[in-house]
């Protein structure tokens, strides 16, 4: 059997709504009975921290999703990898786009997202 790669087994859970990422992390527990949760929590300090060395990270929050909401539904999906019943969610009620990345990546997703006709604000 060819052995899969890391970045494959990335590029296959992108295309997945967060209700198929849930049910993968529930499988992963019950198959190796470890939550993978509690490696990514212990893990995220040392990355933070070697984070706040460099530049600061943001959060890009969606304040309203505007006139144009069905092209910031498709831009939402496009950014987050979100199913469309998420990404209606997210315009519908505003909320987090994406959390603790870099100024530039926050610009450009706020961008696209004015673009599209939504009110963004960058934390």
């Amino acid at each position: 059997m060819a052995k899969i790669e890391n970045k494959d087994i990335i590029e296959a859970i992108k295309e997945k709504t967060i209700l198929e990422v849930k049910e993968l992390v529930d499988m992963m527990k019950e198959e190796f009975g470890v939550d993978p949760s509690a490696v990514a929590v212990a893990a995220a300090p040392a990355g933070g921290a070697a984070e706040d060395a460099g530049e600061s990270t943001k959060t890009v929050v969606l304040k309203e999703a505007g006139a144009g909401k069905l092209q910031v539904i498709k831009v939402i999906r496009e950014i987050t990898g979100l199913g469309l019943k998420e990404a209606k969610d997210l315009a519908d009620n505003g909320g987090n786009i994406k959390e603790n990345v870099s100024g530039d990546e926050a610009n450009e997703i706020k961008a696209k997202l004015e673009e599209a006709g939504a009110t963004v604000e960058l934390k």
